[in-house]
């Protein structure tokens, strides 16, 4: 493959704020792809408005309750996932509840899911990454992966993933058309990437750590001149349907 670049709003079905945003940055601006968390107060919403494009899998062991039934009570605070013991979740019990997610997201869409990638990046634990893999491997779905260790964990496990990867989030919003321009042309010529983005609109359900800074990535991933980058750039987009 020459060079591919997938534009993957993470947090789809979070929030109804949140997937309102993703929702607009797919269909008016230049996003390709998103990925929908299958366990949040507004997955059923959003997978039912998520018509005409790709979407995979937000794996989320941070918060809310799990969607497997047999998840150890033990690793759980107060029946709901906590990101901080994320570490200590044996792979086998990954896999189960992201088979769990997997399933629930799938029969919400109607279709298969694309591809998978996790909340808060806990892949960069190994029993998360192994438990993901082995169910990426069983079901033949690509991985994100975020660094060249994970990538190069991910093929020994048989899983396809991207070949490159950016973005961020922070304090700050990260995605501003200036870092966007500077990437696009900064971007490598061969292989696929992945440009990881949070558009949406701040949450008014629940306090979130990436707030008001989703709306300054929707301003940029739906501004006329993103579009008018790519098309200068001669940037092929695409989405996780082609990474197998």
């Amino acid at each position: 493959m020459g060079r591919l670049l997938i534009i993957n709003a993470d947090d789809f079905g979070y929030e109804r704020q949140i997937s309102r945003g993703v929702l607009e940055a797919v269909r008016e601006g230049i996003v390709t792809s998103a990925t929908l968390i299958a366990n949040a107060p507004d997955s059923e919403e959003a997978a039912r408005l998520a018509k005409g494009f790709p979407v995979g899998l937000h794996l989320n062991l941070a918060r809310f309750g799990p969607v497997w039934s047999g998840f150890p009570r033990g690793l759980l605070d107060s029946g709901e996932l906590v990101e901080t013991r994320a570490g200590e979740l044996p792979p086998e019990v990954v896999e189960a509840e992201a088979k769990a997610q997997l399933d629930r997201l799938e029969s919400l869409l109607g279709r298969p899911a694309t591809h998978l990638d996790v909340h808060r990046h806990l892949h960069r634990h190994p029993g998360v990454l192994e438990g993901v893999g082995g169910l990426a491997r069983r079901r033949n779905l690509p991985v994100r992966s975020i660094d060249p260790a994970m990538r190069a964990r991910l093929m020994q496990l048989g899983v396809a993933t991207n070949d490159h990867f950016l973005g961020e989030a922070g304090p700050e919003p990260y995605w501003t058309l200036v870092r966007l321009r500077e990437c696009l042309e900064a971007l490598p010529q061969e292989g696929v990437t992945e440009l990881m983005c949070h558009p949406g609109y701040a949450p008014r359900d629940f306090q979130s750590g990436y707030s008001k800074q989703r709306e300054k990535e929707l301003e940029t991933f739906t501004h006329p001149g993103a579009k008018a980058m790519l098309a200068r750039l001669s940037i092929p987009l695409g989405d996780w349907r082609s990474v197998r």
